[in-house]
């Protein structure tokens, strides 16, 4: 069985090309999510399975623009494994057409841990938490990872993460989606540096991948985020990414960006001096 959200959608949830930004799809994600949990099976009548998880990694592959609209987006979710301290949620964001078929603006997979706040530590998944889990189960294959970087190259341009308080969520910690916007804001200052003199280009996000290392808190003094390209294609290229404190890394990410012709709605191949400021953070 698959669980049912219908997302209402935002104006201020668009972005410069009156799409969806790639941020905000993982707000309806945690939408979805916290609907699922609080909802059904047993353990959503203690609200702990809902209120007392982390995540600890997403991954989201964006694949249709999403315009906004007043009719809701619909979000199914669903488990695709169950272990002793983790389990695995995957969905899909689409809008079903007039002739049945679905429009499929993303797919998306969150890793999840219970966690106890008091102690800051992980738990294992109680009987009752993983019968309600067991209802939504089509077990899936693991996917093929490839490891995400842990260190940083000399390559990397540096952005500060300053958290805002409305960052922070009941517990203290900085919210899952709030991440993602952090790595935003780092890679837009990485290309406003290599592209400094250059005519503004489109670029839309086709996949990212985070890892959640340890919690980002509030407070006065900044954080780090360091970002470099590990690939460069010819209409699309990776930028890596670590957020730090100090020598901590708080989080590491992959996202894939492609040059985007917003007249046609397809990549494109962009001009030599685009290709030339990536190459000189490229990191091999």
């Amino acid at each position: 069985m698959r669980h049912t959200y219908r997302c209402p959608l935002r104006w201020a949830d668009l972005d410069l090309l009156g799409h969806v930004n790639n941020v905000v799809y993982v707000d309806y994600l945690q939408e979805a999510r916290v609907d699922m949990l609080r909802t059904h099976g047993p353990a959503a009548h203690t609200g702990e399975l809902a209120e007392g998880v982390v995540v600890v990694r997403h991954e989201a592959s964006y694949l249709a623009p999403l315009a906004f609209g007043f009719e809701p987006v619909t979000i199914e979710s669903w488990v695709t494994e169950i272990r002793a301290a983790t389990f695995t949620l995957a969905y899909e964001i689409f809008h079903e057409q007039p002739d049945g078929e679905r429009r499929v603006h993303a797919r998306a997979t969150t890793v999840l841990t219970p966690y106890v706040f008091a102690s800051e530590r992980p738990r294992r998944l109680t009987a009752d938490e993983r019968a309600s889990l067991e209802v939504f189960l089509e077990p899936a294959e693991p996917a093929v990872r490839v490891p995400l970087a842990s260190a940083r190259p000399a390559a990397a341009v540096h952005a500060p993460v300053q958290v805002r308080f409305s960052d922070v969520d009941v517990y203290g910690h900085v919210n899952n989606v709030k991440y993602f916007e952090y790595l935003q804001e780092a890679r837009i200052q990485l290309t406003a540096e290599i592209w400094r003199g250059l005519d503004p280009i489109s670029l839309v996000v086709a996949q990212t991948d985070v890892d959640y290392r340890s919690p980002i808190l509030f407070r006065p003094e900044p954080y780090e985020a360091w970002s470099w390209a590990s690939r460069i294609g010819q209409r699309s290229a990776t930028i890596e990414s670590l957020i730090l404190d100090g020598e901590t890394v708080l989080a590491r990410a992959r996202v894939a960006i492609v040059f985007f012709d917003p007249r046609t709605e397809r990549s494109v191949a962009p001009p030599e001096p685009y290709l030339a400021g990536l190459r000189s953070l490229l990191v091999s």
